[in-house]
């Protein structure tokens, strides 16, 4: 039996599809074909159902009621939280907070912990492949401490060059905030390598997960990162929930990142003590239906396999690189040896965004233009990629039409 047989056999992508009610819809007469993942991901149906449920079933604000439903929408948000610290594998729920994002939980490790750790002269170092949010906040933070921000140089096939990195680190340097996959490239960046190399000299680092924790196994404690983020809407969760892991004896040391309800002891107007661990960080009433959703989607995950999910994922990336580059005047961008499943490419004289208008009206989906990574793409002197992101749901067929759509593309423009 083939590779691809036996994963056909594993995962059973045609039953899978049936589960996503927006793969069923047409895109100006032809069938979608979603190749936006990086992006966001579709929700399958009993994601959406959660969220219905919790509407009709037990709406209520959480934590400060004692009625019925208070209790219940209490205890489904809390169990999310201990679905997420099983998840990842981090050592207490308390190390688990709930944000509005991975850009969220990013500003709140540098609003907090940077504010009250950088002082003028110190450093903080990034890579060249990082997105927007995992760039800005550090800038901002620097320029207000009078900090310096460094990034850490890639190779032509899209790698930190792990040499640069070490060379980088210093006395000066305080924090590493580094993504784990990078949206538009698809490289895995080799995070524990670098965590072991940062915490000899007491460097605190942060791991940006957003990319990362749909496709790959994540394991907080063996990675040893300080810091971890992601995104619900990147793990066929809901949008607007997002979660910053961090360890317990840093996240006790900071300040809270907003004053409010929840997050509070007592309040007088001579003094307020803050609430212990996660509720600090948690301030105001949370964005509960889809904080109790995303257990949905973890459950999703769990139930169909991630160890499945991955090895058919990666045998679309391979499949999609090969058939994709026997297209003339087609060069991928990003040609690292470990790669999550994203295909990111350019044809000469065609523009990006005319590509992907050309393949939307066939139905196709793709991300054009810089993917937030503005950067990177200055480091291959490119205004930007075409980028195909393949979930569990997509299929070797619909790779198919993708080629055929630049392939005619290519046929219309150049």
């Amino acid at each position: 039996m083939t590779e691809s047989a036996t994963i056909q056999k594993e995962l059973d992508v045609y039953a899978i599809r049936q589960q996503f009610p927006i793969l069923g819809r047409e895109v100006k007469g032809k069938p979608l074909v979603y190749f936006d993942n990086a992006a966001t991901s579709q929700k399958p149906q009993s994601v959406i159902d959660a969220l219905l449920n919790y509407y009709t079933s037990f709406n209520a604000n959480i934590h400060r009621g004692i009625h019925t439903l208070a209790e219940e929408a209490t205890a489904a948000f809390e169990q999310t939280r201990d679905a997420v610290k099983e998840f990842i594998h981090a050592g207490s729920r308390e190390e688990i907070i709930f944000t509005r994002g991975t850009t969220e939980s990013i500003n709140l490790v540098a609003y907090t912990w940077g504010r009250q750790n950088i002082k003028e002269g110190d450093e903080v170092i990034i890579s060249c492949m990082e997105h927007h949010s995992n760039i800005v906040p550090w800038q901002m933070l620097c320029e207000e401490k009078k900090a310096t921000v460094k990034a850490i140089p890639i190779n032509d096939n899209g790698e930190i060059i792990f040499e640069e990195f070490e060379k980088l680190l210093s006395q000066k340097t305080k924090f590493i905030s580094i993504v784990h996959a990078s949206n538009s490239l698809g490289t895995i960046n080799p995070v524990k390598k670098i965590i072991e190399t940062a915490h000899k000299k007491g460097i605190v680092v942060l791991v940006d997960g957003a990319q990362s924790t749909v496709h790959l196994d994540i394991n907080v404690q063996e990675m040893d990162c300080d810091f971890f983020a992601f995104s619900s809407h990147k793990l066929y969760g809901p949008t607007g929930v997002g979660v910053l892991y961090g360890k317990k004896k840093l996240l006790e040391a900071m300040p809270p990142f907003q004053g409010g309800g929840e997050m509070i002891k007592q309040v007088t107007f001579e003094k307020t003590t803050y609430a212990d661990l996660p509720y600090k960080f948690e301030a105001g009433t949370p964005n509960i239906a889809d904080t109790i959703a995303l257990k949905t989607a973890l459950d999703f995950i769990n139930e169909t396999g991630k160890d499945k999910i991955r090895r058919h994922e990666n045998e679309l990336l391979k499949y999609a690189t090969a058939q994709l580059e026997q297209i003339p005047g087609l060069k991928i961008i990003g040609k690292a040896k470990e790669k999550v499943s994203v295909v990111s490419f350019v044809v000469d004289n065609v523009h990006p965004q005319d590509m992907g208008i050309l393949l939307d009206n066939r139905g196709i989906a793709v991300r054009t233009g810089h993917h937030c990574t503005q950067p990177l793409m200055d480091r291959f002197c490119i205004p930007g990629t075409v980028r195909a992101s393949f979930a569990m749901y997509n299929t070797k067929e619909e790779i198919d039409e993708l080629v055929k759509g630049v392939q005619r593309a290519v046929k219309m423009l150049s």
